[in-house]
């Protein structure tokens, strides 16, 4: 049983004649009968009922008919989805991703390589850097938007692109004031507003009594030590109030009262009743954000993405991309 026996198949029972059949497939008749035959042999079951004037099919015929249709059809279609395959253009990605990229970076990432690349399947999942590093090693994801450093124990194993940067923001309860001589400041100046602009620049120094919530340091280590590090500057020591992994939970819990946090500014797409967003007047570190994926394992498709990331990445330090 081959390909050539299905396509002589369909032939004959389209044609319902040898004769006709063969002519149409450029051969002979009688070796199409002893094709026909042999087919009928490997499959035990007749397929056709002969008659000196006409060819009928079986009710097996009947039924195989559209399965062996389709079965050539996708064998037709092989050359050129291995084409597609080898150019990158068909396929499936994994894609890790952080909480904050998916307010700045990840929509239009994107929607860019879905315009370049339609026919690839994204298959996307939400992690912490940490979560995404184990991902990486296990072949869990096929490359994963994080925030840098690269663990030094994975250095030759994972490779690493920037993407963007930028600044943090002070999320803070909408109506909250630091500081006794800086009563109205906060309630005076503009708010955040529905375009995800933030308000009016404030001191990180006004609000240093209020808590903080933050994540666990072991979920984005650098991340924390910027976060801390920027108290540091000032000479306060923030008193941790809550944790919380995901970046909405922490604006959630800030929304509630529970205390105030420095989000990367892209966080201010993300409009929660009760959370204005303030840039800080001190000089702020950049958080950066980038493409982590294994050195040796770049399929055509991830070749692709990269190539996409790399035109994204030539956004200028301490912007962020709009969505």
């Amino acid at each position: 049983m081959d390909l050539r026996q299905f396509r002589y198949f369909v032939a004959v029972a389209e044609e319902r004649h040898f004769g006709r059949a063969a002519q149409r497939l450029s051969m002979t008749q009688p070796p199409l009968s002893q094709q026909i035959r042999a087919l009928e042999a490997s499959l035990g079951a007749p397929l056709f009922v002969r008659t000196n004037r006409s060819v009928e099919l079986t009710a097996v015929g009947r039924q195989l008919l559209p399965e062996v249709r389709r079965i050539l059809a996708d064998a037709d279609a092989l050359p050129a989805l291995a084409l597609g395959l080898a150019h990158g253009e068909v396929g499936t990605l994994s894609l890790g991703f952080v909480s904050t990229a998916d307010y700045g970076i990840l929509p239009p990432l994107l929607r860019e390589f879905g315009e370049r690349y339609p026919r690839v399947r994204l298959q996307l999942l939400e992690a912490t850097s940490d979560v995404q590093v184990e991902a990486l090693m296990d072949g869990r994801i096929d490359a994963g938007l994080f925030i840098p450093p690269v663990p030094a124990r994975y250095a030759n194993e994972l490779s690493y692109l920037p993407i963007v940067r930028e600044p943090l923001m002070l999320a803070l309860p909408a109506g909250r004031h630091g500081g006794a001589d800086n009563a109205d400041k906060a309630d005076d100046a503009p708010a955040s507003g529905s375009d995800g602009q933030p308000g009016a620049p404030v001191s990180l120094a006004d609000f240093a009594d209020e808590p903080l919530v933050i994540f666990p340091r072991r979920v984005a280590p650098a991340f924390y030590d910027i976060i801390m590090g920027c108290y540091a500057a000032l000479g306060l020591t923030p008193r941790v109030g809550q944790e919380a992994i995901q970046m909405q939970t922490i604006v959630s819990l800030v929304s509630a009262g529970m205390g105030v946090a420095l989000v990367p500014q892209s966080l201010c797409h993300l409009r929660r009743t009760g959370v204005t967003y303030r840039a800080l007047r001190e000089t702020s570190a950049l958080i950066e954000t980038g493409l982590l994926w294994r050195t040796a394992e770049v399929t055509p498709v991830l070749e692709g993405f990269l190539e996409t990331a790399r035109g994204v990445a030539h956004t200028p330090p301490g912007a962020t991309l709009s969505t």
